[in-house]
């Protein structure tokens, strides 16, 4: 008799999902949108230029073979045409036919594409099996509680059928090509690959080697390697040059590199059509090498403004723009596109094109606008009869230039079906509601998870909106989420009057991290009605750890509701003090900003109890909290009551660590401003204790962020310098990735680059080598003005912490890539130290 272990030990059989269980899991037929009946024709090239049936069943069982190679026999995978899912895109899990027999398969999973298939895999996973899929850095899969071969949980007999409400579901961001897979190799890329395919992903941008591509164009153009040389950045900066921001900075890119990414770019091609995904390429913007003016002088060339270097240098600033209406835009536009087609053998179809991101037209003219729009989309036509034009919704939101004339006129410009707008932020302030659904345009609801466009923050301020302050910051460490509109906000948006929406997707500069929100989002590429978000987490708290324990359970409910539950509809950034220092003086922190509640005694010594915090001075960015701290701790005592039992899990390692470090970085804000306070008490004893108070707090973050390898600096170093064919190139690819994560660009002796810290990162070795040092500067400054009873000496704090930055940007020091000491007890410890005491009250 078979022993389902499984219900018996690990998951309560009344929690064992079934489509009965929750009425929105019953698909529904014919629930295409207005929109999809406009791109069907695209659909329908693709579905006949697929890759064969054959070819997706191998790639499908590659993936299963690498997930779970213990039971590559108990499953079996079918390709199905669209027809046996009423002409949608579906998977159907069914008990095998032959299942009775000791040799066969248990599980049947068919689908309309390989990556329908593994999503079936992965839906059968979770809610038969209870086990839980992440990054390996957060905790990698679950599959513990996965029931041995011979004894999977069957489904009903009728099996299970699960369509997709709308075709598409979108993943990735211009700038996460740099952020996070800037070091990738073949290895990495093929785990992230399997993991999309899992998550149900099948319109992935595909931008990694497009500098080998432009180097064949440009050649054409009289544009030699030197021009090109100053055209692109270097490997951690490819994403602003190739958006025109900036040049040559970190490069130039040897040609070892040029020629390895695109071996790479067609590895990654290849597979994801495998998997029947479809890629999405770039095309060409508009962004020139400063050598084409030269080329062509007659040519509608302009030069942009300075994009945030300390005083305009010219060695990396202000890149050129030529002219969509310039007949040399068609003609490079189809270059590129033909390029492309010829070195990679085929496309998707659809291209991505941002022209107006970061360029506002220089004539509001409604017909201006439209041709602008027509010449650009033919850029991409005449390099692809059938291409499709997928373009970034942010312009709609930030710029005050696109009122709905301009907005209709650039919308329509394009025939209908041929062009797809992402709305990027749609879980907070969606533009298809105040558009009429972009004025009938297709559309994808995208969640921006967490990390925003680079050249969304920076270009708001450009236009000197009042939302210049809500800056978000690439690849962030924080724990943050909008899960509510995440589980309703697709659904509404595919249901409403005259929907236009195509697809779900989700846009961020950096990954790995926050695997709750990215399990949901992806989850709801299949959702055909608004999520019971409780029940959701409730059952997350299972297959994460891979069995239930109430205390776990609770403390996820709270970090649902405050952690997980951001709905001041501000821009979330981390600017927690430790990993992104205030550059500024301490009066213009506290005074008069900080309203003083009573004077108490500690130590014999004088401290400040702080009531209210007001609106902070403007140079002082103040870290954005928007959740009951002290629910969050109370939260950790859970994960850490739950410890004993779930040590051996490295996903409570990743989660209970990062939980730590959220309280942490809090509490370390607090502690900040006890500091200034004091300072301005004049209080020499107290500012020194609290420093150092401080700086041990540092310390012991490092120690703590170093139990777990999803929180380690020298993986990020050392894959860059993995690259490297010589060592002039390590050299130059390591000072990459370290200025990625510090002072990011341009700065002088005493004026820091206007992006420092926009990078910032939790990780073990960053603490204690360069926040910590760069902490211990401030305070040195600070100790001496009371000591010397003078003003804050700003201009020297500011030159000895720039010059330790350009020091450690350089410098060559080792870090570790494998992760030492026990998660358990350091968190513990440092509970008991730090916070033990604030979890009654938020401090």
């Amino acid at each position: 008799m078979k022993r389902n272990l499984h219900s018996i030990q690990l998951w309560p059989a009344k929690f064992v999902f079934t489509p009965s269980t929750y009425s929105h899991y019953k698909a529904t037929s014919n629930s295409w949108t207005l929109g999809v009946n406009y791109v069907l024709p695209l659909v329908e090239i693709q579905e006949r230029e697929r890759a064969p049936s054959s070819v997706q069943l191998a790639a499908a069982y590659g993936v299963l073979n690498r997930l779970i190679p213990s039971h590559f026999s108990s499953f079996e995978f079918h390709v199905i045409p669209k027809e046996h899912c009423g002409g949608e895109f579906c998977f159907h899990i069914s008990n095998h036919p032959g299942s009775d027999r000791h040799d066969s398969p248990e599980i049947l999973i068919s689908g309309t594409t390989a990556v329908e298939i593994l999503s079936g895999l992965h839906w059968y996973l979770k809610y038969w099996c209870g086990a839980h899929i992440s990054w390996s850095k957060t905790g990698g899969a679950q599959l513990a509680s996965v029931p041995i071969p011979g004894s999977l949980p069957p489904v009903q007999d009728a099996g299970v059928v699960v369509r997709r409400p709308v075709p598409w579901s979108y993943y990735q961001n211009a700038v996460t090509s740099s952020y996070t897979f800037a070091w990738w190799d073949w290895e990495r890329w093929e785990k992230e690959i399997d993991w999309m395919a899992l998550q149900g992903i099948n319109l992935p941008m595909a931008f990694t080697g497009q500098e080998a591509i432009w180097q064949k164009v440009f050649k054409n153009f009289n544009i030699s390697k030197s021009h090109l040389d100053d055209f692109f950045g270097g490997p951690a900066f490819l994403a602003w040059s190739r958006m025109g921001n900036l040049h040559r900075w970190g490069g130039p890119l040897p040609q070892s590199w040029l020629d390895q990414q695109l071996i790479l770019q067609k590895k990654i091609l290849a597979r994801m059509h495998e998997y029947g995904m479809t890629p999405v390429l770039p095309a060409f913007s508009g962004n020139v090498p400063a050598a084409l003016k030269r080329v062509f002088p007659s040519a509608k060339i302009s030069r942009l403004g300075n994009w945030f270097t300390v005083n305009s240098d010219p060695s990396w600033c202000c890149t050129y723009l030529l002219d969509a209406t310039d007949p040399l835009f068609v003609e490079i536009g189809k270059a590129f596109i033909e390029q492309q087609l010829k070195e990679y053998g085929r496309s998707s179809h659809i291209y991505n094109c941002d022209t107006f991101d970061e360029n506002t037209p220089p004539v509001d003219d409604p017909e201006y606008i439209s041709s602008l729009g027509a010449t650009i989309f033919e850029g991409m036509r005449s390099g692809d009869r059938d291409a499709v034009w997928l373009m970034q919704g942010w312009l709609f939101t930030y710029d005050p230039f696109w009122r709905p004339p301009q907005m209709k006129a650039l919308l329509h410009s394009v025939p209908l079906g041929r062009l797809i707008v992402l709305d990027l932020y749609a879980e907070v302030k969606p533009i298809w509601a105040t558009s009429k659904q972009f004025y009938g345009t297709p559309y994808i609801w995208k969640v921006t998870l967490l990390f925003f466009c680079t050249w969304f923050a920076f270009t708001i301020c450009r236009f000197n909106l009042p939302r210049c302050m809500l800056h978000n910051f690439a690849g962030n460490t924080e724990m943050y989420g909008v899960l509510d509109a995440v589980g309703s906000g697709p659904v509404e948006a595919r249901i409403s009057d005259n929907s236009t929406m195509v697809g779900v997707g989700m846009s961020m500069e950096g990954i790995e991290q926050n695997p709750v929100v990215y399990d949901f989002m992806s989850e709801m590429a299949f959702q055909h009605s608004p999520v019971d978000v409780k029940a959701w987490i409730d059952l997350y708290s299972r297959r994460r750890y891979g069995r239930f324990f109430q205390p776990m359970q609770d403390a996820w409910n709270i970090l649902y509701h405050t952690i997980y539950n951001c709905t001041d509809g501000a821009y979330d950034k981390n600017r927690d003090v430790i990993v992104a220092f205030p550059d500024v003086d301490p009066r213009s922190i506290s005074t008069p900003q900080i309203v003083l509640n009573d004077i108490h005694e500690q130590y014999g010594k004088q401290y400040l109890t702080r009531a209210v915090l007001e609106e902070t001075n403007d140079s002082y960015d103040k870290p954005h909290i928007w959740y009951s701290i002290s629910e969050v701790i109370h939260a950790l005592k859970l994960f850490l009551g739950s410890g004993n039992q779930l040590s051996d899990s490295s996903t409570y390692r990743y989660d209970l660590i990062d939980l730590t470090r959220q309280a942490l970085a809090k509490y370390a804000n607090e502690l900040f401003l006890d500091v200034i306070q004091s300072y301005e008490l004049g209080n020499l004893h107290t500012v020194t204790h609290l420093s150092q108070k401080f700086l041990g707090l540092v310390e012991d973050m490092d120690m703590l962020l170093g139990c777990h390898d999803g929180f380690l600096l020298g993986p990020w170093i050392e894959s860059a310098k993995k690259l490297a064919q010589d060592e002039d190139q390590e050299r130059q690819f390591e000072w990459n990735a370290r200025t990625q994560i510090t002072m990011w660009f341009d700065n002088t002796e005493v004026e820091a680059s206007l992006l420092r810290d926009y990078g910032n990162k939790y990780w073990s070795g960053l603490l204690r080598d360069y926040y910590g040092p760069r902490a211990a500067i401030y305070f040195k400054y600070l100790i001496e003005s009371l000591e010397e009873g003078k003003g804050f000496n700003l201009r020297a704090w500011r030159r000895e912490w720039i010059k330790l930055s350009n020091s450690w940007q350089s410098s060559r020091n080792v870090f570790p890539v494998k992760s030492t000491g026990d998660a358990l007890n350091v968190s513990q410890w440092l509970f008991e130290k730090y916070l033990q005491d604030l979890g009654s009250h938020d401090h």
